[in-house]
């Protein structure tokens, strides 16, 4: 049993166009076939998301079993959602989306608060002077859980493989909008616990901002849906997954 590497990230990229350099190119094919042969070695495959289960699948050609990340639901509190900004909390790297959402923000005349720090801060903090985005820098998890709970919502506008943000914002009592691809439809109930918007652009972005209503949402349900998140609610699936392996 092992969980997948990191690798199966550079290789997706590298198998639908990303730009490298040619003397790269052998380089990376070695290591590709050289994470698929390991990749074949495991008794079993563990993806933290059935999209990453999927990608598996695709460049392994193996079956994964799904065990979602557990949410740390002890770190968050319900809040009361009186904020009238948006909030991002990311590692702040080009393919997070953040750029758009700022654009959008700006767009919509709606506050954003981006909290995180990484290669991309220079270039975002330089690109959010004059609109509605206050950078943040590294927050703790006390101003984290205040943020997120005061929030008119989380905004996730990049693709992720998982992504917890969508479950601690509801731990809070705080819905999503995010990019309707990857680990979100995993972890967001549109409707319920939050909304997507359709295209990686921020006009696609703005135009769900702007119609995008926190009072209809309830905060209890919201609770609810991450606490089927729960560490506990990992370790027996865990437990499950260790079992059928020694059967």
């Amino acid at each position: 049993m092992n969980t997948v590497s990191r690798f199966v990230f550079a290789y997706d990229r590298y198998t639908s166009g990303f730009a490298l350099r040619d003397v790269a190119r052998p380089i990376i094919r070695r290591l590709a076939r050289w994470d698929w042969e390991a990749a074949q070695r495991p008794t079993m495959l563990i993806a933290n998301s059935q999209n990453v289960a999927e990608r598996i699948r695709t460049h392994y050609g193996r079956d994964a079993e799904v065990l979602h990340c557990p949410v740390e639901l002890h770190r968050f509190t319900v809040g009361e959602g009186r904020g009238d900004y948006f909030f991002i909390a990311s590692r702040l790297l080009p393919y997070k989306g953040i750029e758009a959402a700022i654009d959008a923000c700006a767009a919509a005349r709606a506050p954003l608060l981006v909290a995180g720090s990484g290669p991309s801060e220079a270039s975002l903090r330089r690109h959010a002077r004059g609109s509605t985005t206050t950078m943040l820098g590294f927050i703790d998890d006390g101003r984290l859980n205040e943020l997120l709970g005061n929030a008119r919502a989380a905004l996730v506008p990049g693709e992720e493989d998982f992504g917890l943000i969508p479950l601690e914002a509801a731990a809070t009592g705080t819905p999503t909008i995010a990019l309707r691809a990857g680990g979100a439809l995993e972890t967001i109930r549109e409707h319920e616990t939050g909304e997507f918007f359709d295209e990686p652009t921020s006009a696609s972005l703005r135009s769900v901002i702007m119609r995008f209503d926190r009072s209809r949402y309830d905060p209890k349900k919201l609770r609810e849906h991450a606490e089927e998140f729960s560490a506990t609610a990992f370790i027996e699936r865990l437990q499950q997954l260790v079992a059928s392996v020694r059967r």
